[in-house]
């Protein structure tokens, strides 16, 4: 039966939120301040039937599959309102840590699109199979075949033809098949997953399809099977082959916004750490005018990142060190040499870094993140360690979805 709700602001994840007798009620695809008509589901989520009283900051989706994709939680609604809601992501998740801070606005950084995209695919019952992202909450797959993603980046589009040849090509294993595409200087990367061990015969077919999209490289679960080109990024004036599905910011802007504030943070340091370093987003840049250790627990990425380095002219020395830093924090002496300290953890954050740092001498610290949350969480632990806190500046480098990104810099 449906019933009409008020909505009153908009949830973590995209759903507007509407107060009712037996409790909070989440309804994707509403607008604070919108009358709507709705029909309840279970766990306290409702589907939207109409909307009786339309937000003025509504506004007509652009893609065809919006409203049905995982991906894309508020295109209905107008950019600079999500961006302000995004902002106030932050500024909660920083009141309810208990952490005072200036949270700048939301640095819009979706640039020229999503230049990585993870794509499912899944065979047909008819036969052939479906490329594309999940919908939203269920394991079905939205087909980006006939309508591509309007935000990736135009290069990334012709991945969706190659990963459906290569599903076609290992269908006879009867696993679905995930890809990792990243659209590069040499053309897409693609790194398969989820079909196990593959034999010779396939894994040969793959390497003739890599031949026939015009792939630079193509792997399977991390291993190289061809290299056509070098699937080279640039980070700053440096250039870098990651590693096969290796972590990249989700879009060049937003990897250059990010940089950009790491790197005024950092300031005039001579010698900085950059922890959770990936592949050197942040070191290599930071090189040119600072000796940096990069700590990782990635063996690969770490050697990608020497590659560059030792190939780049007129880098100041870096060093990379494999860690595990959620066990083994850099601490004590091991700090003492660094006069600025970076830190961009995946979403759990780094809390353990954090203490180790609060309760060193480092001047700088520049903490980048894409959990509030746990942002939050381990600023106040620098806040009580005696860190100064300085600006907080979110960044939205995947428009319409409802992760934000922050960088926050502090000061002895």
């Amino acid at each position: 039966m449906a019933e009409e709700v008020a909505i009153a602001r908009l949830g973590h994840r995209g759903d507007g939120i509407a107060e009712t007798p037996a409790g909070p009620l989440y309804v994707p695809h509403a607008l604070p301040g919108e009358r709507v008509l709705v029909e309840r589901e279970a766990g306290g989520r409702a589907r939207l039937v109409e909307v009786l009283a339309p937000s003025p900051e509504r506004i007509a989706p652009y893609c065809p599959h919006a409203g049905t994709c995982g991906g894309c939680a508020v295109q209905h609604w107008r950019q600079d309102a999500a961006l302000a809601w995004k902002r106030a992501l932050v500024v909660d998740a920083l009141a309810r840590a208990g952490v005072a801070a200036e949270v700048a606005p939301t640095v819009d950084a979706h640039g020229a699109g999503r230049r990585r995209a993870t794509l499912h695919a899944r065979r047909r019952p008819g036969g052939g199979c479906r490329v594309g992202f999940n919908l939203a909450r269920t394991h079905d797959l939205v087909d980006l075949a006939a309508d591509p993603c309007p935000l990736l980046v135009p290069g990334l589009k012709a991945a969706v033809p190659a990963v459906a040849a290569a599903a076609e090509a290992l269908a006879a294993l009867g696993k679905p098949l995930d890809a990792v595409a990243t659209a590069t200087l040499g053309g897409i990367d693609l790194d398969l997953r989820g079909p196990g061990r593959v034999p010779e015969a396939m894994r040969l077919d793959l390497v003739g399809l890599a031949e026939a999209h015009d792939l630079a490289r193509l792997s399977l679960h991390g291993e190289v099977l061809v290299e056509r080109r070098p699937p080279v990024l640039r980070f700053g004036d440096v250039e870098i082959a990651p590693p096969p599905g290796g972590f990249l910011q989700a879009t060049a802007a937003g990897e250059e916004a990010l940089a950009a504030l790491v790197t005024a943070g950092v300031g005039g340091a001579r010698r900085a750490a950059d922890l959770f370093a990936g592949c050197g987003t942040f070191a290599l840049r930071l090189a040119r005018g600072a000796a940096v250790t990069a700590v990782e627990s990635e063996q690969a990425a770490l050697a990608a990142l020497d590659r560059a380095a030792r190939h780049a002219p007129g880098l100041k020395p870096v060093a990379t060190l494999r860690r595990d830093l959620f066990r083994r924090p850099l601490a004590g002496a091991e700090l003492e040499p660094f006069d600025a300290v970076v830190f961009d953890p995946p979403r759990a954050g780094a809390e353990a870094v954090a203490r180790a740092l609060a309760a060193s001498r480092v001047k700088r610290v520049v903490a980048v993140s894409c959990n509030p949350d746990t942002l939050a969480r381990d600023l106040a632990v620098l806040v009580q360690g005696g860190y100064r806190l300085g600006a907080v500046t979110p960044i939205d480098q995947f428009r319409h979805a409802a992760h934000v990104e922050a960088v926050a810099v502090l000061a002895r």
